[in-house]
């Protein structure tokens, strides 16, 4: 139930995001959906199939598991279930802003990342376009969270629903207008902030690393409001990886375990 749950979530929010995109989007593409939807909604596809044989539902199950056996902070209290939902939510938010600071940092985590930011374009299916050892070692990573902290099970289903929900929102090619979007911004991550993530400036892509709410970057000091560039004109991706032919199925999978590019 709790990936069903998930999953018709996931599915729901992408289908209004890339029809908004269609209706209104905020860039013109230099590719087309046929040169790079098949690559990210087949690396989605093999990634829910690999999780389903292997992690799937894990996080949910620590957690009660966790609670059944008193294990972690919040299950060491009588603490209110509100209380524990908000903590949770909080402390898993700030857990994977700092997962993925580590994704750019650390060499060996960085082979798998890339595969993300090789994407030319930005655009909702972006948000699927993922290693799938990084999406098993991001859910083993959780799974630890979640039992240190005693979450809340039902903040754990609520918090993987956020997690897809703000990547499909914050990579989407939406026209938010700029007076909107700046007051957004003071809570949640927009797609124009997001995309600065993207660029193919190392400076810019070295910011912006929250996912749902922006205070992280703020109160750390890796928020960056405005890039170089245009946001309508300013280039996306790595400039290693400039070839659409490059970045096939098969070779992203594969590009983990070969020479690390210069960024």
């Amino acid at each position: 139930m709790e990936t069903v749950i998930r999953l018709s979530a996931a599915l729901g929010i992408f289908c209004i995001m890339i029809g908004w995109e269609y209706v209104s989007p905020r860039r013109i593409p230099h590719l087309s959906r046929k040169q790079r939807w098949p690559v990210n909604l087949g690396l989605a596809a093999f990634n829910i199939a690999i999780m389903r044989l292997s992690l799937g539902g894990i996080a949910y199950l620590s957690a009660v598991n966790a609670a059944n056996q008193g294990y972690g902070l919040l299950n060491q209290w009588p603490v209110p279930e509100w209380l524990s939902i908000i903590v949770t939510l909080l402390i898993l938010d700030f857990a994977i802003y700092g997962q993925h600071i580590v994704s750019h940092k650390w060499p060996l985590l960085w082979r798998l990342h890339q595969v993300h930011h090789t994407d030319l374009e930005f655009d909702a299916t972006t948000a699927l376009r993922f290693h799938p050892l990084e999406i098993m070692i991001s859910m083993l990573y959780k799974v630890l969270c979640v039992v240190l902290i005693g979450a809340n099970p039902w903040a754990v289903i609520i918090f993987e629903i956020i997690l897809n929900g703000a990547a499909t929102f914050n990579h989407s090619n939406i026209n938010i207008p700029p007076t909107l979007d700046k007051k957004l911004r003071w809570l949640i991550i927009t797609p124009d902030m997001h995309r600065i993530h993207h660029s193919t400036l190392t400076a810019e892509t070295d910011s912006n690393y929250g996912f749902s709410i922006s205070c992280w970057d703020r109160l750390c000091g890796t928020y960056t409001a405005n890039p170089k560039q245009p946001q309508t004109t300013m280039a996306i991706g790595l400039e290693p990886f400039r070839e659409a032919h490059e970045l096939g199925f098969l070779r992203l999978l594969l590009l983990p375990f070969q020479a690390l590019r210069r960024r």
